[in-house]
C-alpha cells in the first residue's frame, strides 16, 4: 500500500498574471461555510441574490443571468452551443488567442464562420462588421472578445452592438477579463449574450462562468430547430431550476457559490466606477514602470486594457528563466505568452484584488533585481500575510 501523502499547502504567491487572480479573506472564509444541498431553499435564496448581483455587475435587466457550473471556456461553449444551430453564419473577431477559441467553438456548433481581423493585438473596427454584416446580411450573431488576455487589447464594443440590432444579428460578447474591471454595459451596448469567469476581475476562484441573454436571445433558442448539443450547459433546461420552477438540472457547486456571493458583495460595496478607476490608475502605474525598465506594450495605444499589460519583452531578457526566478524567489506570478508571441511577451495584471500599489512595488523591486538594479527583494514571506488591497486584414469566410 502506498504512503497516503500529505497535506497540501499551497505556497504563498502573489498572483499578477492574466488569472487567477487574488482572492480575499472573506471570499475564502464564505467557501468554508458548511455545504447545503442544490435544492435547499436557502440555497435558492442565496441564487436569488446571486442574480441580482450579476444583473447589476452585468448592468442589465435581463432575466435569464446566471452562474454557469463552469469557468470561462465553459461560459463560452454555452453561449455558442445554445445561440448557434448547423448552417447559421456566425461573424467572428479575432484579434488574439480567445477570439481564435470562440471561432473553433462555433465551428464545432456547425456554423459558417466568417472571420473579421486575424491579427494578434490589432482590434477590429466597426466599419468591418457592417462591411461584413452587408455581405453577409443572413449572419445570425457576432462574436466579440472584450478583452483579449493573450494580448492585452480591448476591443470596442459600443458601436457593434447598434449594428448587430440593425440588421437582426445577435451581438455575443466575451468578458470574462473585463466584468468588474472596466465598463461592461450590456444592455446600454445592445449585448445579447454576455459572460464572464469568477476568477478574473471578481476575484473569486476559478469554477464559475456568470452569463446573461437578452430577451432577444432568449427568442433565438427558443425557436431552435433542434435542442442545443449539450445537455449540461442547456441554458434554455438551465432556467428552470435559477428560475421559478426549482427543477433539478444538475449539482450545482455550492461552496463555488457561496465564494461568487462574497465576491460581487465585495465589488458592489466598493461600486462599479471606484472599481473601474481603481483598475485604471493602478494598471496605468503598472505599464508606466514597466515601460520604464525597457518593456514595450504590445497592443497599440487607446486600445490596451488598463489591468492587464501586455508588452514585449527588453531584448536580451530572457522569458522562462526570469519568469521561474520571479516565482521561485519573489514569489510572483507572470504569465508568458501564448500562440506566437510565446517567448516574446509578458503579460502582468493587476486585476481585483491585486489591483493594488502594493502588488505593483513588489513586482517593481523584483524586477530591479532580474534587471541588475540591485533594490533588493520584494520576496514574499510564506508565514506572513499577503499586501492588502488599498483603496486588419479583409473579411474571409472560413
Amino acid at each position: 500500500m502506498r504512503p497516503i501523502p500529505k497535506p497540501f499547502h499551497p505556497p504563498r504567491r502573489l498572483l499578477m498574471g492574466p488569472g487567477p487572480s487574488a482572492v480575499s479573506d472573506r471570499v475564502l472564509q464564505a467557501m468554508a461555510e458548511p455545504v447545503i444541498g442544490h435544492l435547499d431553499p436557502a440555497t435558492f435564496e442565496m441564487m436569488n441574490e446571486l442574480q441580482a448581483m450579476l444583473r447589476q455587475v452585468f448592468q442589465t435587466s435581463n432575466d435569464l443571468t446566471y452562474p454557469v457550473s463552469g469557468t470561462g471556456t465553459a461560459a463560452m461553449e454555452t453561449a455558442l452551443t445554445n445561440v448557434l444551430e448547423p448552417d447559421d453564419v456566425a461573424i467572428v473577431l479575432v484579434s488574439g488567442f480567445f477570439g481564435e477559441r470562440m471561432r473553433e467553438i462555433a465551428s464545432r456548433c456547425g456554423a459558417r464562420i466568417v472571420v473579421l481581423g486575424g491579427e494578434w493585438g490589432v482590434p477590429v473596427q466597426p466599419d468591418e462588421v457592417a462591411t461584413a454584416l452587408e455581405k453577409f446580411p443572413e449572419a445570425k450573431a457576432v462574436c466579440a472578445v472584450h478583452v483579449e488576455t493573450s494580448t492585452g487589447l480591448r476591443q470596442p464594443l459600443e458601436e457593434l452592438g447598434r449594428l448587430c440590432a440593425e440588421h437582426g444579428a445577435l451581438f455575443l460578447v466575451d468578458a470574462v477579463a473585463s466584468l468588474g474591471g472596466i465598463e461592461v454595459d450590456s444592455d446600454g451596448w445592445g449585448i445579447d449574450v454576455c459572460y464572464s469567469g469568477s476568477q478574473k476581475c471578481l476575484s473569486a476562484p476559478p469554477g464559475l462562468g456568470p452569463i446573461t441573454f437578452s430577451d432577444r436571445a432568449f427568442a433565438a433558442m427558443d425557436g431552435r430547430k433542434q435542442p442545443p448539443p449539450t445537455l449540461y450547459l442547456d441554458a434554455m433546461a438551465i432556467r428552470r431550476y435559477v428560475g421559478g420552477d426549482r427543477l433539478y438540472h444538475h449539482t450545482a457547486p455550492i461552496s463555488m457559490l457561496y465564494a461568487l456571493h462574497e465576491a460581487l458583495r465585495i465589488v458592489l460595496e466598493e461600486g462599479l466606477a471606484a472599481r473601474w478607476r481603481r483598475h485604471e490608475e493602478v494598471g496605468g502605474e503598472l505599464l508606466a514602470m514597466l515601460e520604464d525598465r525597457g518593456f514595450r506594450p504590445f497592443p497599440p495605444e487607446g486600445y490596451r486594457v488598463p489591468h492587464l499589460a501586455c508588452v514585449w519583452l527588453p531584448e536580451g531578457f530572457e522569458d522562462r528563466p526570469n519568469r521561474a526566478r520571479l516565482l521561485e524567489e519573489f514569489g510572483i506570478e507572470i504569465a508568458g505568452g501564448l500562440g506566437h508571441v510565446a517567448g516574446k511577451v509578458w503579460r502582468g495584471g493587476v486585476m481585483g484584488e491585486a489591483g493594488n500599489r502594493d502588488y505593483v512595488k513588489a513586482l517593481t523591486e523584483a524586477l530591479d533585481t532580474l534587471l541588475g538594479g540591485g533594490l533588493g527583494g520584494a520576496s514574499v514571506d510564506p508565514e506572513g500575510p499577503l499586501p492588502n488591497r488599498a483603496h486588419r486584414p479583409a473579411v474571409c469566410s472560413v
